[in-house]
Formats: C-alpha cells, structure tokens, sequence
C-alpha cells in the first residue's frame, strides 16, 4: 500500500488543519520551469507512461545511472517498457530521496495508483497508467487543468518566435507565459529588441543561470537589470551550478542530461555590487534569488534585507529550495533561513523549476512542507494559533504572495 495518505508528512494536529483548510486547496502559480509551450499548444498526447514520467527527466535518469542502469535503459536505445522496467527496479531503493515520494504522489494524484512502483508491479503499473493516457483528457492540457494550475511561465530562448504562446493566449484558459533567458555569455547588440518582443508578448518575467561571478558578468548583470526595471519585469537569478561535468557525456547526449552538480564560488560581494549598483542608479527591479549550494542561504538571506524597498513586500525574494535543494531539507534550511532573518510571511513560495507535465505535485510537497514546520512553531508554543492570522501566512506563501508580486 502506498505511503501517500491525506496526512502524508503532516506530523501534528495543527499542520493537518492549516494543509487541509487552507493550503491545498489552493491554485498553482508556476513562475519558474522548463515545461514545453510547443507540446501545451499542441496539447501533446503521451505516448506511454515512460514518455509522461521519464522522457527527459534528468532527475530519474541520474538514480537509475547511480544504480547501475547501464545507458541504453535510460537515454538510449532499449524500448520504452525496457526503461520503465529499469526505472520501477530503481525506485524502491529511492529510500529518503525525494524521488521516491514524488514518483508516488504523481501516480497517486493523476492515476489513483496506490501500489508501490517496483519489478514486481511495474507491468500492472504501465498497463494502468497506458489505459488513462489513451484518454482524451489525459493531455498536456488536460493535465495542467487538472492540477488546478492558473498560471505558467516557461523558460525561453531570447529568440524564440513565441508562436506557441500566442496561440495559447487565445484558445487555453490558463495563463502561459514567456520568461526571457538569455545566455550571460552570449548577449548581443540588439537584446533590448528582442526584450521589446517578449514584453509586446506578454513576458514579465527574466531569468539568468549565473555560473560565476566576475567584473564581465556583474557588468552584464547591471546592464539587464537596468533593462528589466524599466520594463517592470521580475528578475530571476539562479545562482552556482556547475554544469556538464562528465564530458563524455556531454559530447554524447548534450546539456541537461544529469551531469550537473553544486559550485562553491564565492558570491556575496559581486552580487552585492550588482545590487547596489542598480539602486544607486534607482533602477534594481524586482528580484529573486535562487542559491544551488546551501551553503550561501544565510548569505542571501542577509542580502535581501540591504535592499528592501516600498511600496513591494518582499521586494528582494530568497527563491524556493532549488534543483537539488528541492527536497525536504532543502526546503526547511531555505524557508527557516527565511523566517530567521526576515520574513516569511511575504515568501513568493514554490514552483517547479521541471520539464514534466506531472511534476505539480511538488506544489503539494511544498505545501505539506510548509505547513508542518508552521504548525510545529505553533504547538511548540513559537507562535499563537491564532488562525486568522496562519490563514493569511499559509494561503499567502502558496498563491496569493505570487499573484501579487507578479501582477498576475
């Protein structure tokens, strides 16, 4: 039987009411991911339920690779209940990974599938979760609506035609919209057009992985930044990957392939000039940002406070546990980090940060997360239960902050 119960990691009385009054329920903003506009246009039918689960899913594919998986089970050429069939003997030995509770939660939710995926069900599995794909609502589309989702914003190449999100703009009821992503390495000379395009286009939103940080990136920065204020974006920054790591790999599969891991670079005094340049020139728009190594939480958990500014709450964001912060721990260091040095309350909360159609269960994870370290401050007598102002925090930090932080 399945671990994915109505109190499934809701450990007191009073993280079950604040999930079940007033979290779950919620809609979904996913302001960040990597989900294709192309495949919701289309509203893509899945083939199978390696195409919904597994196909590109670098998360999945690195467990497998750490279990032995040889590669033609995982990205090469073995058929596709082959790889499912690789991927179900994996997971029972997921044991305190995330994976495993996400693996869980997404059959659950979408297929009411309540077994254990292992070798010994994963046949019924595939053959269950094949018999709803080959329904009609079993789409991109119909997935995303039945996730209660309201918005979504993509993640998008600078030149991108965005023929895809215009489409959408007219004939699907949720919000899908474009985020610019344009290479630090690689800026040409007419980006304020194409950042021109994208705004015409409904983008208000920017992201940058920042993968170092020296005097010609922090000057790149302050460029966009400046742009992206006087646009009335959001800033994104997604700070110390290390990518492509396995060379071979790479020149094999490409990037995004499961080869990435944490940096440890220093970061506090280049992202401090960059900030401080722009609000010295009165022009640092909106800002989150996303650290990869745990270790800096504190640092921009102090960062923020420097450049709080009315009339926004929470005007500089410290983004959601991130990659491979987006697990438990992650989330609790991310949000205590938070709360012990400024406010949570004011927090833009989770997103999926996936390519995978199924994915918004983490929004649920998230939410019981969040729920249950509030409900632990309240009965360990941290915090009243006074449950006006807990309604406010919780339906804050899981909708309601984000809508207004991004004027949606």
């Amino acid at each position: 039987m399945s671990i994915i119960n109505d109190n499934f990691m809701l450990k007191n009385e009073t993280a079950k009411t604040l999930y079940h009054s007033f979290a779950k329920d919620m809609p979904i903003i996913d302001y960040h991911c990597h989900i294709s506009p192309k495949m919701i246009a289309q509203n893509y039918k899945f083939k199978n339920a390696y195409d919904l689960f597994l196909g590109g899913d670098h998360y999945k594919w690195r467990l497998m690779r750490s279990n032995g998986i040889d590669e033609k089970y995982i990205t090469g050429n073995a058929d596709d209940f082959e790889k499912w069939y690789a991927f179900a003997k994996t997971v029972p030995l997921m044991i305190g990974n995330p994976m495993y509770h996400w693996t869980h939660l997404e059959l659950k939710r979408y297929f009411d599938i309540d077994e254990e995926l292992s070798e010994d069900t994963a046949k019924q599995i595939w053959d269950k979760v094949n018999a709803c794909l080959a329904k009609d609502d079993f789409t991109t589309q119909g997935l995303i609506k039945k996730s209660n989702v309201e918005v979504i914003c993509t993640t998008d190449n600078p030149y991108d035609t965005l023929e895809y999100h215009k489409t959408l703009k007219d004939s699907f009821g949720v919000k899908v919209i474009p985020a610019f992503r344009p290479d630090l390495n690689n800026i040409k000379s007419d980006i304020e057009e194409r950042m021109d395009y994208f705004h015409e286009n409904g983008c208000r939103l920017s992201d940058h992985a920042v993968d170092e940080m020296n005097d010609e990136i922090i000057e790149k920065l302050v460029f966009l930044g400046e742009q992206y204020a006087k646009r009335g974006w959001v800033w994104q920054l997604h700070i110390g990957a290390l990518r492509n790591n396995n060379t071979r790999m790479f020149e094999k599969l490409g990037p995004d392939t499961g080869f990435d891991s944490i940096n440890d670079f220093q970061i506090a005094e280049g992202l401090s000039k960059i900030l401080n340049r722009l609000e010295m020139k009165d022009a640092l728009p909106k800002t989150i940002l996303y650290t990869l190594n745990p270790k800096d939480n504190y640092v921009l958990g102090t960062m923020l406070g420097n450049f709080q500014k009315a009339p926004t709450p929470g005007k500089i964001q410290f983004g959601s546990g991130w990659w491979f912060n987006d697990q438990r721990d992650g989330m609790e260091s991310q949000m205590k980090a938070l709360a012990n040095l400024g406010l949570l309350s004011n927090f833009v909360g989770m997103l999926t940060d996936s390519r995978s159609f199924v994915s918004y269960t983490r929004h649920e994870y998230f939410r019981r997360i969040l729920c249950n370290i509030i409900g632990s401050w309240v009965e360990n007598g941290e915090y009243p239960a006074n449950m006006k102002n807990l309604e406010r925090i919780i339906k804050g930090i899981c909708y309601y902050n984000a809508k207004d932080y991004f004027g949606f």
